[in-house]
């Protein structure tokens, strides 16, 4: 903790500010912020959440936190009638992406089609997929990709007897993928 004055201070004065700016920005008083940055006042949570948040940086950095060094997501895998869903996302209501891993078992002559608010891009990785998108019928083979409104009525899963992987994302509603392509070549 008795590095948080100068590390305060540090990042302070990179974005050039004065403690009398960052005092009004902060509602803490000038005094006070004088003190911290001295080590003559003891930092507490109610005086390092505004200072981090006016300062735009994560409290950990603010205190000296020690960074965990893993960035791997260690999520579960969920099987259910014959799909393996990998998430690669942990947070909820944004953009989610998974992995999916579809068993033959998921063939069907008749697919049932659904639908629901959202979005969706597919991106297949290995196998061949059937997408049933309203009144298209669908091959799909490694490389492709399809992006489409979940309110239109949708169904996907194997197009032959193999194993299909694909990379599901699927955003909120008016979410669209924005691709850029570079237009003359390097």
């Amino acid at each position: 903790m008795a590095a948080v004055g100068p590390r305060l201070k540090g990042l302070r004065t990179q974005r050039n500010l004065s403690l009398t700016a960052l005092a009004e920005a902060t509602g803490i008083s000038l005094s006070t912020l004088s003190r911290l940055e001295s080590g003559r006042r003891r930092p507490t949570l109610e005086l390092l959440l505004p200072l981090a948040r006016e300062l735009r940086v994560d409290i950990g950095r603010l205190i000296g936190a020690p960074q965990t060094g893993d960035p791997r997501l260690h999520l579960r895998p969920v099987t259910r009638h014959g799909m393996t869903m990998l998430p690669l996302t942990r947070r909820a209501g944004s953009l989610q992406a998974y992995k999916l891993i579809i068993s033959p078992k998921m063939r069907s002559p008749e697919p049932e089609q659904a639908s629901h608010e959202g979005y969706e891009w597919i991106y297949v990785l290995d196998g061949r997929l059937r997408l049933v998108l309203g009144d298209n019928d669908l091959i799909m083979g490694p490389g492709e990709a399809a992006e489409f409104d979940t309110r239109t009525p949708h169904w996907f899963g194997n197009a032959d007897e193999h194993p299909v992987e694909i990379l599901s994302l699927l955003g909120r509603q008016g979410e669209r993928a924005h691709l850029r392509a570079r237009t003359t070549p390097r």
